[in-house]
């Protein structure tokens, strides 16, 4: 039978002591969360930068709020349409994608709908 011993997770020298130990001590063990949470951010901080352009180019297509044009604008642009914050539904049955307060549907013939949603206005 090998004995292999284990190792630590963040700077991966050998580990003594504990069988469940993870970690050489407090620092590696901070460290390590800490590179986690970092990489999370910057996960999170990879999609907001998405979600913020395609925000930025459905304001630049309707600055008046609602407008209908081409998909081939938004394509041409580099809009990322799998990146959304929210969906509506309306009345009519109409799906409308958002990303923060604009939003958009797509039409028939390649034209899509552009809508600026802001909910305080509805009170």
């Amino acid at each position: 039978m090998h004995n292999i011993k284990a190792r630590c997770l963040f700077c991966n020298n050998e580990l003594s002591g504990r069988v469940d130990k993870k970690f050489c001590d407090v620092q590696c063990r901070s460290a390590y969360h800490n590179s986690v949470a970092n990489k999370e951010e910057e996960q999170i901080k990879s999609i907001n930068k998405i979600l913020r352009k395609n925000r930025s180019i459905l304001k630049f297509a309707s600055p008046q709020g609602k407008t209908t044009i081409n998909k081939s604008f938004l394509v041409d642009r580099e809009f990322n349409f799998n990146y959304l914050t929210s969906t509506y539904e309306s009345k009519a049955g109409n799906t409308y994608k958002f990303c923060y307060d604009y939003g958009y549907m797509l039409l028939d013939a390649g034209k899509v709908l552009i809508v600026n949603w802001q909910p305080y206005m509805d009170k």
